[in-house]
């Protein structure tokens, strides 16, 4: 499934997000690329009331499909420890080597353009409708995340810096 660029199913993800939240608590956490429905987000919502706690903040990186479809094609990743970076990155452009283990840095298996087909008419179906579920709760904040990386870094973390109390 997911190499055909579809997503797991609501339940299993569901399941793991209750799991680490019940093992690490409700508060202090940042989760990348969860919820990616509605129903992963309405059962979100369920399971933080029932720990008694809000979320604060949801964070949506707009990046034009362009964008992504110049990252994916760039896209390299350690066959050895899931490191990932960009075949433009300098470092890696004469050697295709994970600075971390050494492994290879190849391209992933579902990097090509009728996955990606598959991956953007899934967000634009399951995922898109998240931005006004947030934006009703008050607690959606859009990053341009067509910019380099250490700009949207930046504002992310002003984000969640400014959430945390002092």
């Amino acid at each position: 499934m997911l190499q055909s660029g579809g997503l797991v199913s609501d339940k299993i993800i569901i399941e793991l997000i209750e799991d680490w939240l019940r093992l690490h608590g409700g508060h202090g956490f940042v989760f990348d690329g969860f919820p990616r429905t509605l129903r992963q987000a309405e059962s979100l919502m369920t399971i933080l009331a029932r720990l008694r706690t809000a979320l604060d903040l949801a964070i949506w990186l707009e990046v034009s499909e362009q964008t992504v479809r110049d990252r994916i094609a760039g896209r390299l990743q350690c066959g050895e420890c899931g490191f990932t970076t960009s075949s433009s990155s300098a470092q890696f452009a004469e050697r295709p080597v994970c600075p971390y283990c050494d492994g290879p840095l190849v391209r992933r298996n579902d990097d090509d353009l009728s996955v990606l087909q598959t991956r953007l008419q899934e967000f634009r179906t399951k995922t898109e409708p998240l931005a006004s579920f947030y934006r009703k709760m008050s607690i959606l904040h859009r990053i341009d995340g067509n910019r380099d990386r250490e700009a949207v870094f930046s504002d992310i973390s002003r984000l969640i810096e400014d959430k945390i109390p002092a």
